[in-house]
């Protein structure tokens, strides 16, 4: 895997929504690559769990990607912690359902401060300590399918989700200078908590219809993406959005019984 590009030996990761689904999946596979690895999270009890799976080594922190004073700190913490920052992956993300005419305010506020002005805080003090280390960097943001959709009764979460691809594209010019690469990864459906209540229904079933993988996307699917964006194999990629979704973006049918 050296030899191509694909170690994350020496570098050093913070993930945020990392204590589970997504987001400690790819935090276990880039320290298999040879990763230091920080995560963040504000469920205390998932935190704890994620400190198991991962070990003393990890960084686990409580933080509210919303609070732009605490991800000032805590960004500054890993860096010095690790004596560098080399990868940043936003994936803290939040999903409230609702018809755009009940939805109120304060629900929009939350999932668009969670899912879009978080990614955009935690790139500001990310990309700060990337210069400061005159070494790049590289930045993941973690969109979705509904990136690419509309959806019923997730205005927020698909304008946070597409919103993530602007911020990928300009970040990705942006940052160039700096040696920093930034894109962005679009799962389809995977099987995490957020979508527990779904996989088993008939429009789950209609999900895995559609998908020409013929199944539902597990977190371990996410991971080689994350790993080869992550890593000096990805150098001459910015600014694109990957989908990793078993192929359901361009299907327009159901394939399967």
């Amino acid at each position: 895997m050296e030899s191509l590009g694909f170690s994350l030996d020496g570098r050093s990761a913070l993930i945020t929504g990392g204590n589970g689904g997504i987001g400690l999946a790819i935090a276990r596979g880039y320290q298999a690559a040879g990763a230091a690895v920080a995560i963040t999270g504000q469920d205390q009890e998932k935190n704890s769990a994620a400190r198991a799976a991962l070990g003393d080594q990890s960084l686990i922190l409580a933080l509210d990607v919303r609070d732009e004073a605490a991800v000032a700190e805590t960004i500054s913490a890993v860096a010095s912690e690790f004596g560098r920052l080399d990868i940043l992956v936003n994936n803290a993300g939040v999903f409230l359902t609702g018809d755009i005419t009940e939805k109120s305010l304060e629900e929009w506020d939350t999932v668009v401060g969670v899912n879009l002005t978080g990614a955009f805080l935690c790139t500001k003090y990310a990309a700060q300590a990337m210069r400061i280390g005159r070494h790049g960097g590289k930045m993941i943001n973690i969109g979705s399918m509904y990136s690419l959709f509309g959806q019923p009764n997730g205005s927020d979460y698909v304008a946070t989700k597409t919103g993530l691809l602007g911020l990928t594209r300009a970040m990705a010019v942006e940052l160039a200078p700096d040696n920093i690469q930034v894109n962005a990864i679009l799962p389809g459906f995977i099987k995490t908590e957020m979508s527990s209540g779904l996989a088993g229904t008939e429009l789950g079933d209609q999900i895995r219809r559609k998908t020409p993988a013929n199944r539902w996307g597990v977190p371990r699917d996410v991971v080689g993406t994350a790993v080869f964006l992550a890593s000096a194999a990805s150098d001459f990629v910015s600014g694109v959005a990957i989908p990793v979704d078993g192929g359901y973006a361009v299907t327009e049918r159901l394939l399967y019984p």
